[in-house]
């Protein structure tokens, strides 16, 4: 008895032992990073030593999955989410940053078919037009989601694998890089898989530049939501009126364009677009400032959606790149008014 009683401790001992041990370990000790840098070496030839320093300097932070696990998109109320985005001040930002790079916006609008207020709107919401680029590396926030974040750890695991890609194509230090929780980097807060895809060259320098061109940016945004199926010179999202008593009103749980423009009219919703009867469509119900809003999306806030799968997301950049436009065109009114007045 006296041996079993010695035995237990020493096992609890042992195990915790193990599981502190286990928490303290580095990321280039521990066995999924190593796993993981084998198969960098295999598949894209890196420097096995590199990685293995690289992964000692990464850091675990707890506060990268605390803000992951609550993103502001799943627990807030539109009439609260706008509140953060459609402000006076991040509205006269948007006037000045479209004013200051008008001529790249026209540009990408020309070339993509994507407006340039809604190119500035995403600018806007994602970093306050560059002011806030995110505030962790890059290599810390990728390395505690690949690895200590189990529910989207397959997910992170692709992106470090990217990320390290893009910064030997780029020539980027993968330590010196910031971005946010979820290690998007630049002014449009483009992930690795992202930028290396759809990243262009904007400004003429032959380098896809999105943390520090401003054009690149840009160009890289409309191409991104023109690749995702923006469709030039038609709607994005058009107010509805519903009567809270028609039982035909179905309000779909996805992002999908579930339904048509016909078909929506046909259960007794009321609004004006210009799509035409079969264009996909999809009812969404909002609880704004002053009750219930009902918006009927199309094509192109689908597209938006794209950038940031979210309702809220997508109008946010709507709404904020409508009052962008409406307050340009307040400051500059159209030739023909400008030379009536003069």
């Amino acid at each position: 008895m006296k041996r079993v009683k010695w035995l237990i401790p020493v096992c609890f001992t042992l195990l915790g032992a193990g599981v502190q041990a286990s928490d303290d370990l580095t990321y280039d000790q521990r066995e999924e990073t190593l796993q993981f840098i084998d198969e960098m070496v295999a598949k894209h030839q890196f420097d096995k030593a590199e990685l293995s320093l690289l992964f000692s300097k990464a850091e675990k932070k707890q506060k990268i999955i605390e803000a992951i696990s609550h993103p502001a998109e799943r627990v807030l109320e539109w009439k609260d989410y706008r509140k953060i985005f459609l402000t006076d001040s991040r509205i006269a930002g948007g006037v000045e940053f479209y004013r200051t790079h008008q001529k790249a916006l026209q540009a990408a609008e020309e070339r993509f078919g994507v407006p340039a207020e809604i190119i500035t709107a995403v600018i806007g919401v994602e970093t306050l037009y560059g002011e806030h680029k995110g505030r962790y590396r890059v290599v810390d926030a990728l390395s505690t989601l690949a690895f200590d974040y189990p529910p989207r750890g397959k997910f992170f695991r692709s992106e470090l694998e990217q990320f390290l890609l893009l910064a030997r194509e780029q020539g980027f230090d993968p330590l010196s890089l910031n971005g946010s929780y979820a290690g998007a980097m630049g002014f449009g807060q483009f992930i690795s898989s992202s930028y290396r895809r759809f990243a262009i060259d904007f400004d003429g320098d032959n380098k896809a530049d999105l943390l520090e061109s401003r054009q690149d940016a840009i160009g890289s945004i409309a191409n991104y939501l023109a690749k995702h199926g923006w469709t030039r010179g038609t709607d994005i999202v058009v107010r509805a009126q519903v009567e809270e008593s028609n039982d035909a009103i179905k309000l779909p749980k996805t992002l999908k364009l579930n339904s048509d423009v016909g078909l929506i009219r046909k259960s007794g919703v009321s609004f004006q677009s210009s799509a035409q009867e079969r264009d996909k469509a999809r009812l969404l119900k909002l609880e704004g400032a002053k009750g219930r809003e009902y918006w009927v999306a199309l094509n192109n806030f689908y597209s938006i959606t794209r950038y940031n799968h979210s309702d809220l997301y997508a109008m946010a950049v709507y709404q904020l790149g409508q009052a962008i436009r409406q307050a340009v065109e307040v400051e500059s009114p159209p030739a023909e008014e400008a030379e009536v007045s003069s």
